[in-house]
């Protein structure tokens, strides 16, 4: 939705979608605009949180937040929207919505068997920013650091999962079977960019889908990987950070709102830096669609500087590039 510079207007918009949250995930949504709006990195909000001497917005319980993952304390939020720049006189409306969610939450109904959240915490913990692997203190003086490839060969555990983990607006879960199950092991190009970076393509699905799902497929050895999903410039979705570790394949994927969707039979998705321990990498993309019921690849792009053909053909741009190459063989990782 197109936010008026008329205040007054701009106001009655907030409000009317405040008015309408009745979850937490639906919180999130609205918490997320007002982060990509800000245009501050979750280092920036943490520090900025810690000068003013009063709630600490440690990164990773942002990210969490942001991620629907992490219902907020209304001090919290409160601390988040101000250095966000959010008006003052708005907040009477964020603290009314918040305090709805909580009084839903204290009924709400447990998880269905068939869709169960992933174990807490996927990251160190919300007050804890210990040290993760690939991860270094850094400053925004200091260079990008350099990736390279890691040359060593991965070998593969016995029982390895295949199962894609959905990371969403309204939550983190796990798919109780792939439609598609990777194979165990395999090599693949691909391209990573940091901060101030992004990636941008196009995609064809069915206009008659009732819903889509985005799948990317990275090298989870690099920590703390976050980005915003745009579908034709509007935000949908937020790549979730995981903890890092040994490199490996990891599959994330994340259902965008129908309300972009329907009806469409092109978008145009962008994925845009938010936090990592390096860069946000990405080796290939898959779009499923769920028409009458059923799931079925819509299309699928392949990124990677071995795979132009592929990259043209869905019309693929990166910013701000920090590595393009080939890892070796990868295990998918559990």
């Amino acid at each position: 939705m197109t936010i008026s510079d008329d205040p007054a207007a701009s106001h009655a918009v907030v409000r009317t979608e405040l008015n309408s949250v009745t979850c937490k995930e639906e919180l999130a949504k609205l918490l997320s605009r007002q982060y990509v709006r800000a245009d501050m990195s979750l280092r920036e909000l943490e520090l900025r949180s810690s000068r003013t001497g009063g709630v600490r917005l440690a990164r990773a319980t942002c990210a969490d937040m942001l991620a629907g993952r992490r219902f907020p304390k209304k001090a919290m939020m409160v601390t988040f929207l101000r250095l966000c720049q959010v008006p003052e006189e708005q907040l009477p409306d964020w603290e009314r919505a918040w305090e709805r969610v909580k009084l839903a939450q204290s009924s709400a109904p447990q998880a269905s068997e068939a869709v169960q959240p992933l174990p807490e915490p996927l990251l160190t913990g919300p007050e804890d920013d210990g040290a993760l692997q690939n991860d270094r203190p850094t400053t925004d003086d200091e260079p990008a650091p350099v990736r390279k490839p890691v040359r060593r060969r991965m070998r593969v555990a016995a029982g390895l999962s295949t199962a894609a983990g959905l990371i969403t607006a309204a939550g983190v879960y796990v798919f109780a079977e792939s439609s598609a199950p990777p194979p165990r092991v395999l090599t693949d190009d691909g391209r990573a960019f940091g901060k101030g970076g992004s990636s941008r393509f196009v995609v064809n699905i069915d206009p008659d889908h009732t819903r889509i799902r985005l799948t990317r497929r990275l090298d989870a050895g690099i920590a703390m990987q976050t980005a915003t999903v745009t579908v034709d410039a509007t935000i949908a979705a937020l790549w979730q950070p995981l903890t890092g570790g040994p490199h490996g394949w990891r599959e994330q994927s994340v259902l965008l709102p129908t309300a972009l969707t329907l009806g469409r039979h092109r978008l145009t998705i962008a994925n845009t830096f938010v936090n990592s321990a390096l860069d946000f990498n990405e080796f290939a993309y898959f779009v499923h669609q769920e028409v009458d019921g059923a799931w079925s690849l819509a299309d699928s792009i392949d990124v990677g500087p071995n795979h132009p053909e592929s990259e043209e053909e869905h019309q693929y741009r990166i910013t701000h590039e920090t590595w393009s190459g080939t890892n070796p063989v990868f295990a998918y990782l559990e």
